[in-house]
């Protein structure tokens, strides 16, 4: 082999190497074989997940993390399978690579009728229907082209915070390439600064510098749009009252006294909503308005008060600047501001977490399990939580420093978070290998989101990983029973016995028996919490706590109210 050329497979594992993926995720199948037999020696980790879908969850997860994720699947079918994960992905912005190994060229080229086709030679088919749920695709179709193509589609991927589309027909992995790119980095190409860019400037300082009623609103994009921790500074530079979405949750440090946790308008703190409704400056940061983030659109900005910074535009009440960089933006804020011209903003009173009322003797339920739980949280640890009773309780958590929350967000694909927390530990525990610290990575889950993607209980067991999975077990789909039909038998689910999963999906006998707990009551939950390997220990470890059925808090405590004053008004008719 010449040393100006390289094998195909091996340049795109490399790049992947290069932009910090260390983990593959996927499925084997008979047109991605030749390309899996080059994964292991480019120094990837071949996870191995039990289905597609999972896959592509798990990838999703990793990328949160870890900024960029690789996923592996064959033709068709797996690529089918997978296909929810990565709309899931996009929808949340999600950098997920998407490779998908293809028939041989020749194959296509003839319209063959091969297996995992639709039998009519037509294969483009499924590369179409990705360009709905992809923000770029490519197709390697030859050797000259490739390496171009392979750095393009990575690229997108990292400027759109969003999965791509790669398919390398199986007769490409040993084609050679040429490797000159290689000692070239992808990067991600600076924005060019606009000539309107003094005057937003000017105009966001000026309304700085006057607001007397100002708010900081962190949502979930800022991560995508990389001003996390400039917003960081912004908050301890003005000391603002702060809050964030649902989506936002996780990426401000919670711990600073001006930052006042989620932001749920009717149905949180009324003087926090009294507070921020009544606002003259509202500084928004990656917004994300979707209904489940947005409290039903009740936590949007007014647009008369809102500075928003999105992707490429910054919107100051109702005149939207095109081709800005919200990062080149902020940094010319924090370097001019004048904090001596800031209004010492006083917010509302803080809520306090209490535990005084809670007794031994209560049954475990909605309104003390999140506070019972909170304390076990160190700075660093990932926390998620399943779309359900568990997304909406895990909204109170006052989290420590530098740790993360992932709960529903928009896509609301149920069975999401637990291949999700198989990616998230996985990337946390490779990010903590230069530091030498170790972090929990905490599931909270229903015991009906369970059973979609329980089987990557398995792959958590084989890779290692440290991981506490809470499963809530009330019987069914709580979340579905309170939107409609709260006794009809559809949202009933089979009966598990949820304390033998580990056992069944690998682990050893000792560890099963060391590491699996069950809590009905508050003081029983109390004494495994106190648990040395729950609070600090390794592995897999489960604990089932029991829950009423239609035990529920925040809006599902309102949609079934409402749903039973229905009820009743139809019986009194």
């Amino acid at each position: 082999m010449a040393s100006d050329t390289v094998k195909l497979a091996e340049y795109l594992f490399v790049r992947l190497v290069q932009l910090g993926v260390q983990s593959m995720f996927g499925v084997p199948g008979d047109y991605n074989l030749r390309l899996l037999d080059f994964v292991a020696p480019a120094g990837l980790h071949w996870v191995g997940n039990c289905n597609e879908l999972n896959a592509a969850y798990a990838a999703d997860g990793y990328a949160r993390i870890n900024g960029l994720s690789a996923l592996i699947t064959t033709f068709g079918v797996g690529e089918l399978s997978a296909s929810n994960g990565i709309a899931g992905a996009y929808a949340e912005r999600s950098a997920v690579v998407h490779i998908v190994g293809t028939p041989p060229r020749p194959l296509q080229s003839s319209r063959a009728l091969m297996h995992h086709t639709f039998n009519d030679g037509e294969y483009r088919r499924f590369a179409a229907m990705a360009t709905h749920i992809t923000a770029a695709q490519t197709n390697l179709t030859d050797a000259v082209t490739t390496p171009e193509k392979i750095d393009w589609i990575l690229q997108q991927a990292l400027i759109h915070h969003r999965p791509v589309y790669l398919e390398v027909p199986d007769d490409m992995p040993d084609v050679l390439v040429s490797s000159k790119n290689l000692k070239s980095p992808i990067q991600v190409p600076a924005v060019p600064s606009p000539l309107h860019e003094p005057k937003v400037i000017d105009r966001i300082l000026e309304r700085v510098y006057s607001a007397q009623r100002p708010v900081i609103f962190v949502d979930g994009e800022s991560r995508a749009l990389e001003i996390v921790d400039q917003v960081d500074v912004l908050i301890k530079a003005t000391n603002w009252p702060t809050w964030t979405s649902v989506y936002g949750k996780g990426l401000v440090n919670e711990q600073h006294p001006n930052v006042y946790g989620l932001y749920a308008a009717g149905f949180g703190d009324k003087s926090a909503q009294e507070y921020f409704e009544s606002a003259d400056l509202i500084l928004a940061f990656g917004p994300h308005y979707s209904d489940t983030n947005s409290y039903f659109s009740t936590t949007v900005p007014k647009a008369a008060a809102a500075i928003t910074f999105r992707d490429s535009t910054v919107q100051i009440e109702d005149d939207i600047y095109r081709d800005t960089s919200p990062k080149n933006i902020l940094s010319h804020i924090l370097h001019t501001l004048d904090s001596t011209r800031l209004v010492q903003a006083t917010g509302p009173p803080k809520q306090v977490i209490t535990l005084d009322d809670i007794q031994n003797s209560q049954a475990v339920a909605q309104n003390n399990f999140y506070r019972l739980v909170n304390p076990l949280f160190n700075e660093g640890d990932v926390v998620l939580a399943e779309t359900g009773t568990a997304a909406y309780g895990s909204r109170a958590f006052k989290l420590p420093p530098k740790a993360r929350l992932f709960t529903a967000v928009t896509w609301l694909s149920i069975g999401y978070m637990l291949p999700a927390t198989l990616g998230a530990a996985l990337a946390k525990r490779e990010l903590n290998k230069s530091t030498g610290a170790k972090n929990q990575t905490v599931l909270i889950i229903g015991d009906g989101s369970l059973q979609m993607t329980a089987q990557e209980i398995s792959v958590m067991i084989k890779n290692k990983l440290d991981i506490l999975i809470f499963i809530v077990n009330n019987e069914g789909y709580t979340i579905e029973r309170v939107i409609h039909g709260r006794k009809q038998a559809y949202n009933d689910v089979p009966f598990w016995r949820h304390t033998q999963a580990l056992s069944y999906f690998g682990a050893d006998e000792k560890h099963v028996a060391e590491n699996t707990f069950t809590a009905r009551t508050c003081g029983e939950l109390r004494e495994v919490l106190k648990n040395e390997r729950v609070r600090n220990g390794s592995g897999v470890r489960l604990v089932e706590v029991m829950m009423d059925r239609e035990d529920v808090q925040g809006p599902l405590l309102y949609l079934l109210n409402k749903q039973i004053a229905e009820e009743q008004a139809q019986q009194g008719n």
